[in-house]
């Protein structure tokens, strides 16, 4: 009933914004500079767990959805996720942007997927609104009307793992997940995989910090990515590779205090990073262009171009790499780049496993 009762205050919400707003009619801003062929196209963005504000996946979301805005005239919306929701929840979040006119809808995490994907909350959302087009970042769910923006998390990560075994003085270095999924094992596999292409008998500590069952909540912990990384600085790991969202805040703290790096995700997280103070532990992060899909993904809709299914981001297209801000990574450019030729050539497959 709770439920129920905040998406029916969100719908009013809504409604009385789209009754409103200045572009609601046509999708399109008083200048008229916007792409031809958007007309009527309003979007719509479900965030995952930590929502904007993490400094990291969601916030790499959400600078795309802005870019949408600001480049394209396009009206845009975003609903945040509540830590420890239901899958109805989700569910309702998505019908609730349907419902309120916006096309298409982005769902951003596998969240949106549930427990299994074919009858999942975006599942069920793209049945129940079959004219409203969607996407999702990071999942599976197949339907004609949702679009699956995926990635190669595993190649991005075995670079930074590179970089990791290359600035690493102790042979010892950690991997910390938000949540024990095989999205961010496929993380923990690339990273290790790269960390091992440079020291084979480099030790790699990993922990995650939440289960499926817990909600994915070390998604949005920063104490508990502290704690989990504290202990690995402990056990002599020197550098810390956080895919743990929001949780990463805890990690660059740990490695301040211990006067050791950490290595950021998602986003270039030396320069999202609140607290000046943790840029100058964060000696690399493992870029995932999520920006870049969701902007992708909204233009060639406004411009007809839907495609159901997957696409896959890759280090081909740049949509994963590494980041340089800080510079703590310059002395070994060239090293992290043959080693993304190599995987761009084929001449090495990054395990997912």
């Amino acid at each position: 009933m709770k439920v129920l009762a905040t998406a029916a205050v969100a719908f009013v919400a809504l409604g009385s914004m789209t009754a409103c707003g200045d572009d609601s009619d046509n999708g399109t801003s008083d200048n008229g500079s916007a792409p031809a062929g958007k007309k009527n196209v309003k979007v719509g963005l479900a965030f995952d767990i930590g929502g904007r504000g993490d400094k990291s996946f969601n916030d790499s979301a959400a600078a795309g959805l802005d870019k949408v805005k600001s480049d394209l005239n396009i009206e845009v919306k975003d609903l945040a996720a509540v830590a420890g929701e239901s899958e109805n929840d989700k569910y309702s979040r998505l019908k609730l942007l349907c419902d309120s006119g916006y096309n298409p809808v982005i769902a951003v995490g596998f969240v949106y997927d549930g427990a299994d994907a074919a009858n999942g909350p975006l599942a069920k959302a793209a049945k129940d609104c079959p004219n409203t087009k969607f996407a999702i970042v990071d999942g599976a769910t197949k339907a004609d009307n949702v679009a699956d923006l995926t990635f190669a998390e595993e190649q991005g990560s075995y670079l930074v793992g590179v970089a990791a075994a290359l600035k690493s003085t102790k042979g010892t270095v950690g991997f910390i997940g938000g949540c024990q999924v095989d999205l961010i094992k496929k993380f923990e596999a690339g990273f290790t995989a790269g960390a091992k292409s440079v020291k084979a008998d480099i030790k790699v500590l990993p922990n995650y910090l939440s289960t499926p069952a817990e909600a994915c909540k070390g998604f949005n912990d920063p104490a508990g990515g502290k704690t989990a990384a504290t202990g690995m600085y402990d056990q002599g790991a020197d550098i810390v590779y956080a895919a743990a969202g929001g949780s990463g805040t805890g990690v660059f703290e740990a490695a301040k205090a211990k006067n050791a790096l950490a290595i950021g995700v998602d986003s270039d997280q030396y320069n999202t990073v609140t607290d000046a103070s943790l840029k100058p532990v964060i000696m690399t992060s493992m870029l995932k262009r999520v920006d870049t899909a969701v902007f992708n993904f909204v233009k060639d809709f406004a411009a007809g171009n839907f495609k159901g299914g997957a696409t896959v981001f890759d280090l081909k297209v740049d949509g994963v790499g590494y980041a340089t801000s800080g510079g703590k990574v310059d002395d070994i450019k060239d090293k992290l780049d043959a080693a993304k030729a190599d995987i761009v050539s084929g001449k090495v497959t990054v395990p997912t496993k």
